[in-house]
């Protein structure tokens, strides 16, 4: 089965439009964006976890709670600052009175905003803005953001109370709520513990498939040894439900335990085997080649590469860790990949190099293919590449960066 289809099979068996009613003032909804919001009903309104990303979709999700209570959406808490979290908080402005938010816990580096050009671009890749349905398919964790799909834009209201405690402990509405700081995906992001009702809402520090410990769009690093922290954080409580900012809930502690603890320690497996490989010497191929998940983890889809990907994963701790040098001295002062192309096209002569390729594209060896094209300029070779290898990925994002490369030839 083609990454492609496998990637269809898993948007249709798991982001089908769902509310899920954990108890009598506890609602989880799936399937009406990007993201997922948790609905938690007060003495006289209702607190929301996360808004979704667009205020089409948030509006739709608002009628249907609607017809669950008639109070109204007077908090918001973020569960951090991505924009598919915030992004339909404007459907609820004219009755939400406080925002709550953490600050990240690690600045930012100076000067990040100098990338702004460069991210926003990377970020379309990724994310398969401007793309059509049928190339995109879903968002890998998700549907489609609804600001893609004529349902709305991006409206945010910025926070009126932000954290930068460990743990906050609030009464709202008669409703306990324990919001701790715990670094994952985002370095603001938290999750939140309700004790009387044993539910932990996790924000993107869990979820359905193998995450993003690196996003290709662009992303200082992420600290792995810290989320695992975060994920023992989150199994430590004895919750009767998980639910996440993204993917299906969990419920029935037993559940929580084997998928979340089975998610916490694939990534803990995939770290220390990289950085094992590192130490033994290993460069940074060598060290990608090398880590595979095992089939106890290998065989769950809930850790499948819908999203990020083990090869991305290794290669971000290989350069969080010890940096772009991997030891090997014929890369500490490389010519230019320009020069060294020129010199092995020269070698090979441009009429085999290009009989190669077409083999290699017979062959359906199209990462092979693209690799040898870097040595030469051929634009309809390189697109068509390009498309056939994006429907070889189980990555949405891999996919979606493939596509949206080739359709800027």
């Amino acid at each position: 089965m083609l990454g492609e289809q496998r990637l269809i099979r898993f948007t249709e068996e798991n982001y089908g439009k769902q509310i899920t009613k954990v108890n009598d003032r506890i609602y989880h909804f799936l399937g009406f964006d990007h993201s997922n919001a948790v609905a938690i009903i007060g003495d006289t309104s209702v607190i929301l976890v996360d808004t979704l990303d667009s205020d089409g979709c948030a509006e739709e999700m608002k009628a249907e709670l609607l017809k669950i209570t008639d109070k109204p959406v007077r908090t918001i808490i973020y569960t951090h600052g991505h924009p598919d979290h915030r992004g339909g908080a404007g459907a609820f402005r004219e009755t939400a009175e406080e925002i709550i938010a953490f600050l990240p816990q690690k600045p930012i580096l100076k000067h990040y905003d100098r990338l702004n050009g460069i991210l926003a671009k990377r970020g379309t890749y990724q994310h398969g803005y401007g793309l059509t349905d049928e190339e995109a398919i879903c968002q890998g964790i998700g549907i489609r953001e609804g600001k893609e799909t004529g349902k709305g834009r991006y409206d945010f209201i910025n926070p009126t109370t932000s954290y930068s405690d460990k743990v906050v402990e609030r009464i709202i509405d008669g409703v306990r709520i324990r919001l701790v700081s715990a670094i994952g995906e985002s370095d603001d992001q938290i999750y939140i513990w309700l004790e009387d009702d044993r539910v932990i809402c996790t924000g993107d520090n869990y979820y359905g498939c193998w995450p993003n410990l690196y996003a290709i769009r662009g992303t200082q690093y992420r600290d792995i040894a810290t989320w695992i922290d975060s994920l023992d954080e989150i199994l430590s409580y004895d919750s009767a439900a998980l639910l996440p900012g993204h993917t299906k809930p969990l419920i029935g502690n037993e559940l929580i335990r084997e998928q979340v603890g089975t998610f916490r320690d694939a990534i803990e497996f995939v770290l220390l085997t990289t950085l094992g490989c590192m130490n033994r010497g290993m460069t940074m191929s060598e060290a990608v080649e090398h880590v595979k998940l095992p089939m106890r983890f290998a065989d769950k889809d809930y850790l499948g590469e819908y999203y990020g990907t083990v090869e991305w994963s290794v290669r971000s701790i290989f350069t969080g860790y010890l940096g772009w040098f991997d030891g090997n001295p014929a890369k500490l002062m490389p010519v230019s990949d320009r020069e060294i192309n020129k010199v092995l096209l020269e070698m090979i002569g441009e009429e085999k190099l290009l009989v190669k390729i077409r083999e290699c594209m017979e062959k359906e060896e199209y990462q092979l293919a693209l690799q040898l094209l870097e040595l030469t300029e051929n634009n309809d070779l390189n697109k068509e590449a390009l498309l056939m290898r994006a429907k070889q990925m189980t990555s949405a994002n891999a996919r979606h960066y493939l596509i949206a490369s080739a359709k800027e030839i």
